[in-house]
């Protein structure tokens, strides 16, 4: 549900100062009573008119109820009750019944605040030094303890500082029992950063406010696996005191329960003593006499072993049980070992008039406890200890509560003339009660301005945190999508380059390959230009035999040779087997001119290489045309084939004919103008193959040797795959 919070109606700002001490019906005070009537209600939100559910409603004192889900509620009142309507989405109303008139209560929704950082980082220690200067100031100076609360947030750096400080504040609250501000603080503890000790708190704070549905529902909506078991035993303590204040004793003794078999199963002993007193309490409440006495008798044995204040205030509560119970003599036992017993702790300590354990409250309780006896000359000494007490400690409520308790005795006694004269001290009592209440409610109603203007303060300095929060926020945002798009933008432009890259790559491969398939288009008819010339030759020299054998050789050769002309690598051994016939093709033609010898090396297996086709037949032609052919003498081609390293091998052929030199010499002036198409083929298709096959191969031309006829020495290089 959104936070709300009251439309139509008056606040009315309430302190507690204590309770009253007076045990019996004050006639002075009370008016006749009005008879009993139903009140009908409703609670809703004024701009969507949507009903609001679970909205606690009660007369203050009386009866208890919840609106349902539209929204409506049944209570009965009487003209002068108070109205308390309790919701922790809105802030609490207190209304007087004037009428029977149905009651409709509207609520408007608040500006919704979101939780923030600074913008900046603060130095931690003196973050820490303003939260141990709340603590330090928190019982005796609310003021004081809130500004540092004020300063320990403007120094905050992180959501779990804000949540530390706002639950210190809380803490601030809950002792001066601000409960409903305790509330909020606890929820914006939470907003923060959630943690068992603020869930626990804010179950507390919501029972002490009155906020009893949500109370429980904030208890039981606590992991407690999550708790330590101190925290375990308080949630089950908070949960108990809940349902007894809903008058649920049978969920209350349970609660409570629970908690005591935690405590005594890990020895928390000042819980022990606690929890056996509260299920007395709540068996006692429940009618359970006999139940509530043994757990009674475990929390007087126990409290015995804690320190004497606390075994005091064990006593008082076993004595108020009894007079409950109109066991007088038990009571007054218990409260006369009391008043001996609180002379010593004074000794070292003092009692504030708020505490059970005066001695002018225990003495009006004995003299009250003698007067329902009967006995009224034992009631009349103690009553006049306790009026005299009081008097001497400033507590005019005991000691108007004595005063009229002793008028009465008097009266009951038969001595009217003391009990007249006790009943105008009583009404002098009264008027000087009624004056100093007076100022004390003044001075309560400025107390709570000064708290709420200080909680303003700091709600005010959370709502410009709240917005500096939501610039840095949106600003943030802004620069995380700027961050985004260009990210973003250079993986597109990334994956755009790798497809362009990838494209190009294939261009070029596809223009290699093409270049490829024309070059060895173009180095075919070349080679077999060269050897029809050589059939020609054979027939213009009428050997007809010769050039049948020729010619059949020549196919041979053909047919393998077109066979590898579209693969750019053929195993080294086809290339070898190719080789060999085609140098006997020419060695058939010049057998005057030069013998030829092809070796290949035993270390080396050709099965592992691959060598692009056709690529040493031009240089065996040229070593034969150019070279071996000019000799005068009977020449020599040498083709070696050798292993260089595990991923090399070398292909050697050499010749030693005329040498390059010479053969440019002797060649026409139309021969200079033709270029070497087939060794201008070879160059090329090497570049190409190099540059697709990460250089394969390599070839290295020079002359053979430094005689006469130097020859030429062509040395191709290959790579494994």
């Amino acid at each position: 549900m959104k936070q709300l919070v009251t439309y139509g109606l008056f606040l009315v700002l309430f302190f507690s100062f204590g309770t009253l001490t007076a045990q019996e019906n004050d006639n002075t005070f009370k008016t006749v009573k009005n008879p009993l009537f139903t009140i009908r209600g409703s609670v809703k939100e004024s701009d969507t008119y949507k009903p609001i559910s679970k909205v606690n409603i009660e007369i203050n004192g009386g009866a208890y109820t919840r609106t349902d889900n539209n929204g409506s509620f049944l209570i009965q009142a009487r003209i002068g009750d108070e109205l308390v309507i309790r919701h922790k989405d809105f802030e609490t109303i207190y209304y007087t019944i004037e009428n029977n008139d149905r009651i409709t209560v509207e609520v408007e929704p608040a500006i919704s605040k979101l939780k923030t950082d600074t913008d900046f980082k603060k130095d931690i220690k003196v973050f820490n030094s303003l939260i141990d200067s709340v603590a330090k100031y928190k019982k005796f100076n609310v003021e004081k303890s809130i500004e540092f609360v004020g300063e320990a947030l403007s120094q905050s750096s992180s959501q779990r500082q804000n949540s530390e400080a706002y639950l210190v504040l809380a803490e601030v609250y809950m002792f001066w029992k601000q409960y409903d501000l305790a509330v909020t603080n606890y929820r914006v503890s939470l907003q923060n950063i959630e943690t068992n000790k603020a869930k626990i708190g804010l179950g507390k704070a919501y029972e002490l406010n009155k906020n009893y549905q949500e109370s429980i529902e904030t208890y039981t909506s606590i992991d407690k696996k999550e708790l330590i078991n101190y925290q375990l035993v308080i949630l089950y303590e908070g949960l108990g005191d809940t349902y007894f204040s809903i008058k649920n004793y049978e969920s209350s003794i349970n609660a409570y329960k629970n908690g005591l078999e935690v405590a005594n199963a890990h020895l928390i002993k000042p819980k022990i003593v606690d929890l056996n007193s509260k299920i007395a309490q709540a068996y006692n409440s429940n009618g359970r006499i006999d139940k509530a006495k043994g757990f009674f008798d475990n929390s007087l044995n126990l409290a015995e072993k804690e320190t004497k204040k606390r075994a005091l205030q064990e006593k008082v509560t076993v004595a108020d049980f009894q007079n409950k119970n109109r066991n007088y003599s038990e009571e007054i036992q218990l409260r006369k070992e009391i008043v001996e017993d609180v002379k010593d702790v004074q000794r070292d300590s003092i009692i504030e008039n708020e505490s059970a354990l005066t001695l002018q409250k225990q003495n009006y309780k004995i003299g009250n406890a003698y007067f329902l006896q009967k006995d009224y000359a034992n009631a009349i000494p103690y009553l006049e200890k306790s009026i005299k007490e009081a008097d001497a400690n400033e507590d005019l409520v005991v000691k108007k509560d004595a005063t009229r308790k002793l008028s009465d005795v008097y009266v009951d006694a038969g001595d009217y003339e003391k009990a007249k004269e006790k009943f105008e001290e009583y009404k002098n009592v009264v008027d000087e009660l009624y004056v100093k209440r007076e100022q004390e409610l003044s001075q309560a109603d400025r107390f709570r301005r000064n708290i709420i203007e200080k909680q303003n303060r700091i709600s005010s300095l959370e709502s410009d945190r709240e917005l500096n929060t939501s610039l840095a926020k949106e600003r943030d945002k802004n620069q995380q999508l700027a961050i985004y798009s260009l990210v973003a933008g250079l993986i597109l432009l990334l994956i755009i380059g790798f497809f362009m890259f990838k494209y190009i790559k294939q261009q070029r491969l596809a223009n290699n390959l093409l270049a490829l398939k024309s070059l060895r288009s173009q180095m075919n008819p070349h080679f077999i230009f060269n050897a029809l010339n050589s059939v020609n030759s054979f027939i213009a020299s009428n050997d007809e035999r010769t050039a049948n054998k020729y010619l059949s050789d020549f196919s041979h050769l053909m047919r393998a040779v077109l066979e590898n002309s579209e693969e750019d690598f053929i195993p080294l051994q086809k290339e070898i087997e190719l080789l060999d016939l085609y140098t006997k093709l020419e060695h058939f033609r010049f057998q005057d001119k030069f013998d030829y010898t092809i070796t290949v090396d035993e270390d080396l297996t050709v099965t592992e290489y691959q060598i692009p086709p056709m690529l040493l037949q031009p240089y065996i032609e040229n070593a034969v045309w150019h070279g071996l052919r000019y000799k005068t003498e009977k020449g020599h081609l040498q083709i070696t084939i050798s292993k260089k390293s595990n991923t090399e091998m070398t292909i050697t052929i050499a010749d030693d004919g005329i040498g390059r030199e010479r053969s440019k010499d002797l060649k026409t002036e139309n021969q200079k103008k033709q270029k070497s198409k087939g060794m201008g083929n070879i160059k090329k298709r090497v570049a190409i193959l190099n540059a697709m096959y990460k250089d394969k191969v390599d070839v290295f031309i020079d002359d053979y040797q430094d005689a006469e006829d130097a020859g030429t020495k062509v040395i191709v290089t290959l790579k494994k795959d």
